[in-house]
């Protein structure tokens, strides 16, 4: 599993003209899934994301998590996260889960985590998306596991 983690002051995903997902303060997360991933990685995942100390504390210095600022969460699907340029200009998508078992997987993570983040927004599985967001900082992690 991958993803990027963006620490924003806003964020927003739009599908077909429509806000499916909304958020101020908080952590836009794309993530993907891999063909090899399993529960315990969405847990893994899930946990480090909302413990991530991104936030700043009274000194400002980047030591606050998600449920310290009580911040939201936008959980975006982005399986070209597994795209490989290492060859040819076409990136190669192998490592990707495939669709079925993505979406299932997917829709689990976002189930953990709205067992640790009270208002989790999403973007729309397999849909094309239009995501927009404010970068606060900015503050950009590259997680895998």
């Amino acid at each position: 599993m991958k993803a990027v983690v963006q620490r924003v002051s806003k964020a927003e995903v739009v599908v077909e003209g429509q806000s499916v997902g909304r958020i101020g303060e908080g952590i836009l997360a794309l993530v993907a899934i891999s063909r090899n991933d399993a529960e315990k990685d969405l847990l893994w995942m899930a946990r480090k994301i909302v413990e991530l100390r991104i936030f700043d504390d009274r000194e400002g210095k980047l030591n606050l998590s998600l449920q310290d600022v009580k911040g939201q969460l936008l959980v975006v699907s982005q399986f070209t996260l597994y795209g490989d340029c290492r060859k040819g200009r076409r990136p190669s998508y192998i490592e990707a889960a495939p669709p079925e078992e993505a979406a299932k997987l997917y829709q689990q993570f976002v189930s953990i985590m709205r067992q640790f983040v009270p208002d989790v927004q999403t973007g729309q599985f397999q849909a094309m998306m239009e995501v927009t967001l404010t970068n606060s900082g900015p503050v950009t992690i590259i997680l895998e596991n």
